[in-house]
């Protein structure tokens, strides 16, 4: 499960950021981190992994809002 390891301390990474005020650093990470979710998305397999997975995206969404404000673009 180290995959979620690094998922998980990535996302830590991105809400430091966000608490230090470093909205740049805070989204370029969260693109990062959503590249690396799509291609996770793209190879699993199991059920649990795509739960893990939607998980994580409703939480980076749900930080995009906070470091871009609360207007968001349909489909992203």
């Amino acid at each position: 499960m180290s995959k979620y390891e690094d998922l998980k301390a990535s996302v830590q990474e991105i809400i430091d950021l966000i608490a230090a005020k470093n909205n740049r650093e805070a989204n370029n990470k969260l693109l990062e981190v959503s590249d690396t979710l799509d291609d996770m998305l793209d190879h699993a397999e199991e059920d649990e992994d795509l739960r893990e997975i939607s998980r994580y995206q409703v939480l980076l969404n749900q930080l995009h809002v906070k470091i871009n404000g609360e207007e968001q673009v349909d489909g992203e």
